[in-house]
């Protein structure tokens, strides 16, 4: 089945060169935009007071590398759309939106980048091996490009898009909803504001794009509660002033040499580099999903190897975070984003990093006031598991979500325990199990959630769907992933969780038993809704 069969063709356009820019693009500009700075605020953080890094590194370096990394990947994927849309002549294309992965951003600070600091007593180093974790995630990117399209094929759209929806549920909308309830008075009017908008259809005087109209309100009451000593939102105008020290102009500059010293950290860096490369590989496959199930499909080869190629030449220009598609296609789909918003949000993105604009911005602008943004986002995303698969699969999309609660629910504990000096080792799983905290099971479950999710979720749609065989291969690829540490472990190996490998070999006996004895009930005919299909061929 090819991609034309896939995607509606507007006969009547086919070859015209497509609108560049929309009203709607100043939508998904302001909504992307403000999505992406907040990533950039949270990362620009993480290096000045986490990492302790030095401004000239994050400032001069770091930030620079980012924004050349962020431009290329969003002109690249406006490009994707607009061949898509002149090869179809529709003018409904959404571009795919891409930027920093959050969850390595976090990942590659908290595990690689500040242990390796903090032992050696230099950020530098802890810079320099962040950059390898990205050298090797890259080329697994690129080579796992030709991959997975033979996995999207035989993957059930459930499991795609049921795992995402775990991700974004768990990792993507938690931290928002509780800052909007930390700081109501802005958070919850800032999420009013967005919700009749981009949910009821309220449309704000001139056009003028429901995030501009919440950021501005939550500045407004931040800034004006200062004057009554309230102080909403953490801002201050000495905080402002200081920030303009930052300012100035600074481009990517080569960084080979920082690359090859990070390599003496090898052996600390591929336990994790190996499964979060396979993570984002997967994570890529069910985002390009996610925008087919919305109406546009993109090739999973080309989208993976982008991904690929430009978080390699960011790597070598300084940034130690891996570039990756977005979560949220449909929603800046629904905002009337085409073509424009990407290649827009791409120049912004190397303004402010090439600028030191970052600096000023955050100290300027509330982050409660964008964490509503983010909040929607989840929903939707959430919301799209169920709504472009057929409702006798909702079980087994709630069974996707399941292993990114438990990998939250664990992340939260540690930090916690971390936070006051101990660990779960430490305290015993039995005095925390006393207590309703059964952590073994939090961290056996949670461990490579987005392989555990995309696996368990499959073998959920087959089971519905009596193909028993078919479950039964999903149980045994999930065996040999568990056998060797990418799923249900914290770390690539030799039967490193081989009481759950077998677990799944069982699991898989038992469904070729019904496939050949049991006698079975034929499920009920469903039509399919708008939009579930299976992922065509590449």
């Amino acid at each position: 089945m090819s991609a034309t069969d896939m995607t509606p063709i507007s006969p009547s356009r086919i070859g015209m060169r497509p609108n560049l820019w929309t009203k709607g693009d100043w939508n998904a500009l302001f909504g992307f935009g403000t999505n992406i700075l907040v990533n950039m605020l949270v990362l620009t953080g993480l290096l000045q007071f986490v990492l302790k890094m030095p401004p000239d590194i994050v400032f001069g370096r770091i930030l620079p590398a980012v924004g050349l990394m962020m431009f290329l990947s969003t002109a690249y994927y406006a490009f994707l759309a607009y061949q898509l849309a002149k090869k179809t002549g529709r003018e409904d294309v959404c571009a795919l939106p891409s930027g920093i992965s959050v969850p390595h951003m976090f990942v590659v600070v908290f595990v690689i980048m500040l242990p390796i600091g903090a032992s050696t007593g230099d950020p530098i180093q802890g810079w320099e091996a962040g950059l390898v974790w990205v050298f090797f995630q890259s080329f697994i990117l690129m080579i796992g490009g030709f991959v997975a399209p033979y996995i999207r094929r035989i993957t059930p759209r459930a499991a795609l898009l049921g795992t995402l929806a775990g991700v974004s549920i768990a990792f993507i909308s938690m931290r928002p909803a509780f800052e909007i309830f930390m700081t109501p008075v802005i958070g919850l009017t800032c999420f009013a504001i967005i919700l009749v908008s981009w949910f009821g259809g309220v449309k704000y005087p001139k056009g003028i794009p429901a995030g501009l109209v919440a950021i501005a309100v939550g500045m407004v009451i931040a800034w004006g509660s200062n004057l009554v000593g309230l102080n909403y939102g953490g801002l201050s105008v000495e905080k402002l002033g200081d920030s303009f020290a930052n300012f100035g102009f600074s481009i990517p500059l080569p960084a080979f040499d920082h690359v090859f010293h990070g390599f003496k950290y090898l052996g600390v860096i591929l336990i994790t580099a190996i499964p979060f490369g396979i993570y984002d590989l997967v994570e890529a496959m069910d985002n390009v999903e996610s925008a087919e199930a919305a109406g546009d499909h993109f090739p999973t080869t080309r989208v993976l190897s982008a991904d690929g190629v430009v978080s390699l030449i960011g790597c070598l220009m300084g940034n130690p975070f891996i570039n990756a598609v977005y979560i949220g296609h449909p929603g800046w789909k629904s905002m009337g984003g085409r073509i424009g918003y990407s290649a827009a949000t791409g120049v912004l993105v190397l303004l402010l990093a090439w600028f030191g604009i970052i600096a000023v911005l955050l100290a300027l602008i509330p982050i409660v006031a964008i964490s509503p943004i983010l909040l929607y986002i989840g929903m939707l995303i959430g919301a799209q598991a169920f709504q472009t698969t057929p409702s006798r699969h909702a079980p087994a999309v709630v069974l996707a979500l399941t292993p990114h609660l438990a990998a939250w629910a664990k992340l939260l504990i540690d930090n916690t325990l971390n936070l006051a000096g101990t660990s779960a080792q430490a305290l015993g799983f039995d005095k925390l199990g006393g207590v309703g905290v059964l952590y073994h099971g939090l961290e056996v479950m949670g461990g490579g959630a987005i392989l555990v999710g995309l696996v368990l979720g499959a073998i959920g749609v087959f089971i519905v769907d009596r193909k028993f065989m078919h479950a039964a291969a999903f149980a045994g690829a999930g065996a040999v992933l568990t056998f060797f540490g990418f799923m249900h472990g914290e770390k690539v190996g030799f039967a490193v969780t081989p009481g759950v490998a077998v677990a799944y070999l069982l699991v898989a006996g038992v469904f070729v038993a019904c496939a050949k004895y049991a006698e079975v009930e034929k499920p009920a005919e469903e039509p399919l809704v708008e939009g579930a299909h299976p992922a065509p061929a590449e």
